[in-house]
């Protein structure tokens, strides 16, 4: 299973996801020790803010993604990519992952005015 987890410089997890240009992405396998993460530095034009769909992405093919906030349309974009999206306040990408392979609950998210922002936009969103 494949989880990619928006963070901060590869540090700490992200809020507003659908502008984070650092992705922590684990190929995780029942049973298995937690894998070294690949890390995913996207462009500008490769951040779901700003990616037209018009042709393959570096998150293809993840089934779970973590981030600290993330808008209704980020959330709608990725479900008709195939990836549920679930919302931490776990700042540790690792605590985060441990947490969602366990089948615990994440943190409850902090706030983020950001994201309230980001609701009113995707009043209007092409997603």
């Amino acid at each position: 299973m494949k989880i990619a987890i928006a963070t901060e410089h590869f540090e700490h997890v992200a809020g507003h996801a659908g502008k984070v240009a650092d992705w922590l992405v684990f190929d995780c396998e029942p049973g298995q020790p937690l894998p070294d993460p690949a890390r995913i530095a996207l462009e500008k034009p490769q951040l779901m803010h700003y990616w037209k769909d018009d042709g393959p992405h570096p998150l293809d093919g993840v089934e779970i993604v973590v981030a600290a906030s993330a808008g209704e349309g980020f959330i709608r974009h990725m479900h008709q990519r195939g990836a549920e999206v679930l919302l931490t306040g776990e700042d540790d990408p690792v605590a985060a992952l441990k947490c969602v392979l366990a089948g615990e609950v994440l943190p409850d998210t902090r706030f983020d005015v950001t994201t309230t922002l980001c609701k009113l936009k995707d009043l209007f969103s092409r997603y």
